[in-house]
């Protein structure tokens, strides 16, 4: 099925934040352009979400009157690429601060990743990465920055920045109580 472009694929119909996926941030040709970004249809044929929010003619789910509807039932039990942890609470945090707010905050969660990306990941810790900065609070993500400065000294090889900076991502998860591991479906 051929989807409409969406203006913003970073956030998903669904409530996923696809700017923070490993396939998003992945070169080659299995990156993902984001939820019905350029040349979406070639990498994901069939989303049934996608084709009922576009059939309803609503940019995310959360704007149906029909919102949570079965599409939801147990999907935030397990994770693929990305977590879905915070779906369904991203889409109230859209609703309650406004779409612009929650992009203006999700491109800022982008740029902090692809900066940890460039600058942390040891090879080995991109999924990582893209789930500490998907789960935890922006405030949060920034005090974790911060603590980099001093953490991290100049001579450090990369896998040792990596393990400091996974370290503090974890420490910070831990306080909030954060699980920052994907989660395996269930075996039926």
């Amino acid at each position: 099925m051929e989807y409409k472009q969406r203006e913003y694929p970073l956030f998903s119909a669904c409530g996923l934040n696809c700017g923070l996926c490993p396939r998003y941030h992945t070169d080659g040709i299995s990156k993902c352009p984001g939820c019905a970004g350029e040349d979406f249809s070639s990498k994901h044929p069939t989303c049934g979400i996608l084709s009922c929010s576009q059939r309803h003619g609503i940019e995310y789910c959360y704007l149906c009157d029909e919102y949570p509807c079965k599409k939801f039932e147990g999907g935030d039990n397990s994770d693929s690429f990305i977590t879905y942890k915070n779906q369904l609470t991203d889409f109230n945090k859209a609703k309650n601060i406004g779409l612009a707010a929650y992009e203006a905050e999700l491109n800022i969660k982008v740029e902090l990743l692809k900066g940890m990306l460039m600058d942390y990941n040891d090879g080995r810790r991109k999924s990582f990465f893209c789930t500490a900065v998907n789960l935890l609070d922006l405030q949060d993500l920034k005090s974790v920055i911060e603590q980099t400065k001093d953490a991290i000294k100049p001579d450090d090889t990369l896998k040792e920045k990596s393990a400091t900076v996974v370290r503090l991502l974890q420490t910070m998860a831990e306080k909030r109580e954060i699980s920052l591991q994907l989660r395996k479906k269930p075996k039926s």
